[in-house]
């Protein structure tokens, strides 16, 4: 009798021991066609080609023709801002042949309308922050200010009562 308990109890290991391992193999396929189905929604959902900016290779692959603008190492942080509101490919390039190296950006041919909006509207930014006072110098004006305020002496008494 119980031998016949001991046998019964290694054969429900041994088979609970399958049992897990046919489950475990079957839920890593699982996840492994999940993950092949969204890769594959994901690259057909992007496209062929690239969004934003890219390199200048992947730009001229489009085939569809590329122009290029020269801006200042300060300007490519608001041009990168107004070029991902509008929606443009472009591509930022180094050229270290001059001494403060330029930068030129690449963008599709045709967005070259949505260029004009965006130089535009950099201009237009670029003119109100020279319009605004600078913070530091506002800072310092209030600095001699405050400096030629002549100290109040103040006298800390304290009264104790028992």
């Amino acid at each position: 009798m119980q031998e016949e308990v001991e046998n019964r109890t290694i054969n429900l290991a041994i088979s609970t021991t399958k049992l897990t391992a046919r489950t475990i193999v079957a839920g890593i396929r699982k996840f492994l066609q999940s993950r092949e189905k969204t890769k594959s929604r994901k690259s057909a959902a992007k496209g062929s080609q690239p969004r934003g900016k890219q390199t200048v290779k992947e730009l001229l692959g489009q085939n569809q023709g590329a122009t290029n603008v020269e801006i200042d190492k300060d300007g490519i942080r608001d041009f990168e801002r107004l070029a991902k509101k509008y929606g443009v490919d472009f591509a930022v390039r180094k050229d270290r042949t001059c001494d403060p190296p330029r930068y030129l950006v690449f963008v599709r041919a045709k967005d070259a309308d949505v260029l004009d909006a965006i130089c535009k509207e950099h201009l237009a930014k670029s003119m109100t922050k020279e319009k605004r006072p600078s913070v530091l110098k506002q800072l310092a004006k209030f600095k001699a200010v405050v400096a030629s305020i002549p100290k109040k002496i103040r006298e800390k008494k304290q009264e104790r009562d028992l």
